[in-house]
């Protein structure tokens, strides 16, 4: 299907009085984002890493300055709600501050000042982001006019933050638990250490719980009376996000704003289905395995017309009601799982290029590894292994223990649950790096076989569902099951350098010959060419480790 011809929602699906959002009517709504500088769209592994990086120095500063536990793991905390949850900024920010001035007295000048300037800032640009949230409404209910409508299944349970709120609890819990044994700790610093780890899982737990009252509130909301309603275009991105368009971007050049959505089930919900309940687990691992090969096709879904209902903004909830991917069906219905996050009309479009740019190199591998495949003589059996990139992943990973090893038993009094927690790691050391140096993949006419610990599992070619490389990581899914492996990746010095990343090749002819029975091999592989069980190395390494604990220990 064409991006010019996107899939039609039925007449009946589409309420009275529903204008289309065009491009035109989009624009306003576009001007009045706020700078990009507002942390208006951060990435998540950016929020991550910036949120590590303020803990560990927060964790730092609090066991060699003596900076209190609570404003240590505070800043971290903050981070995180500065570039993925502003609202609770108006709180902590006015703590922070206070918390800065208490301590001042025990605190060098440029601490506090650094600090408080940190704070001050984020908190400004914040109060643009969070302002600029009104004129998004505005120009959003100025497009939707008199369009209202009730949303579907209006009166059905909420489900918006089920998943946040136990989660919250849990890592609230695990603060409780942190703090209750700090004292357990060997050090003064270790202890002042679990402290600010107890806070900061509490900041965590506070977060999560938070944003599932704000989700949860906002859904409500928009279930109490009709809502304004806008005819768009919406595509589900390779990475599972709904885009949005407007209604007359046929072309899905520039997307408005991306939301996750989930699909609602009334009939799941009456309790009166229980004789169905195996009809009803088999549609839904069918479902689910549906979603999941389109997360890894690596390729967007069809332009789908669509009808929003509620006002968009940054960080809205809305439903959509959109044309499904098979026209047999009726009309999709998704709520909205996560927050609506806007892209500014030169991020749209970069984001598009980017996307087209993975397509093509996509595309560029597949046909190369086709043509290699055949050109190739037919091959009875095709055999792949760990290569030089592999074995740098397992010394790095060993260098990490060796690290491990001795930050740990340079201590003089080492407390037990730490030998113990260093002993765990080593297990799983000890069970990775055998599949780091000796994995193997080997292909027959019958399908593939993988090595792993208790030896080669065969995958028939008909259930194999993905071969992709995603980042570091080469993952192989099956019906089922999947597996994967790592190894370091420089993406820019292989685009500057014309080069193809060995898990990038080997994706690409495992799924020419997945898309291609003729380029498959054609004879059967034999024990020894599908390789040996890998447990007894591993076996091997961990008593090793285990030996080297209780000498040093």
């Amino acid at each position: 299907m064409s991006y010019d011809e996107p899939l039609r929602l039925p007449a009946a699906a589409i309420p009275d009085g529903c204008r289309d959002w065009t491009a035109g009517g989009a624009a306003g709504w576009s001007a009045a984002l706020p700078p990009r500088w507002t942390f208006l769209r951060v990435r998540r592994s950016i929020a991550a890493a910036v949120t590590t990086l303020a803990l560990c120095a927060g964790a730092w500063a609090a066991m060699l300055g003596g900076l209190w536990p609570f404003v240590a793991a505070g800043f971290a905390v903050y981070a995180l709600w500065a570039l993925a949850r502003p609202e609770l900024v108006w709180v902590g920010a006015p703590g922070l501050l206070l918390a800065l001035a208490v301590e001042a007295p025990s605190q060098p000048w440029g601490v506090t000042a650094v600090g408080a300037f940190v704070v001050v800032v984020s908190w400004a640009a914040v109060a643009v982001r969070l302002r600029a949230r009104s004129a998004q409404l505005d120009q959003a209910l100025e497009a939707a006019a008199d369009g209202t409508a009730r949303v579907p299944d209006a009166d059905a349970r909420v489900r918006r933050g089920s998943f946040l709120l136990p989660l919250g609890l849990v890592v609230l819990g695990l603060a409780v638990l942190t703090g209750a044994t700090s004292e357990l700790w060997g050090t003064v610093d270790d202890r002042r250490g679990a402290w600010v780890m107890a806070f900061y899982l509490a900041g965590l737990a506070v977060t999560a719980l938070a944003s599932a009252w704000l989700g949860r509130h906002r859904s409500v909301a928009l279930r109490r009376a009709a809502a304004p309603v806008l005819r768009v275009l919406v595509r589900d991105d390779a990475q599972g996000s709904t885009e949005v368009y407007a209604a007359d971007d046929l072309a899905a050049m520039r997307p408005l704003f991306t939301v996750d959505l989930t699909s609602y089930d009334g009939a799941s919900e009456e309790g009166d289905e229980d004789d169905d309940d195996d009809d009803d687990d088999a549609e839904t691992d069918e479902e689910l395995e549906r979603l999941l090969d389109a997360v890894d096709d690596d390729t967007p879904g069809p332009v789908r017309e669509a009808v929003l209902y509620g006002a968009p903004f940054d960080g809205a909830e809305i439903v959509v009601v959109s044309a499904d991917e098979d026209p047999e069906q009726p009309p999709l219905t998704e709520w909205s799982a996560g927050p609506v996050r806007p892209l500014s009309p030169s991020a749209g479009m970069r984001r598009i290029a980017k996307e087209k740019a993975r397509e093509e190199q996509s595309r560029q591998l597949e046909e190369q590894a086709r043509e290699l495949v055949v050109d190739r003589p037919p091959v009875p059996v095709r055999r792949w292994r760990a290569g030089w990139l592999d074995w740098v992943a397992a010394v790095l990973l060993v260098q990490w223990g060796v690290w491990l090893f001795w930050a740990s038993f340079t201590e003089s009094d080492m407390p037990l649950w730490k030998l113990a927690v260093v002993g765990v790691l080593g297990l799983y050391g000890a069970v990775r790096v055998p599949v780091k140096l000796a994995w193997r993949i080997t292909a027959d006419r019958s399908g593939l076989w993988v090595t792993g610990l208790r030896g080669p599992r065969h995958v028939p070619w008909d259930d194999i569902r993905s071969v992709r490389r995603r980042s570091f990581e080469l993952k192989l899914r099956w019906r089922g099951d999947d597996w994967s492996v790592a190894a370091p990746r420089w993406a820019w010095f292989e685009r500057r350098q014309g080069l193809i990343h060995p898990y990038d090749a080997l994706a690409a002819e495992l799924t020419a010959m997945r898309t291609d029975p003729a380029l498959r091999p054609t004879g059967e592989s034999t024990a020894p060419e599908r390789g040996r069980p890998l447990w007894p190395l591993a076996l091997v390494l961990a008593l090793v480790w285990a030996a080297v604990l209780v000498v040093w220990g």
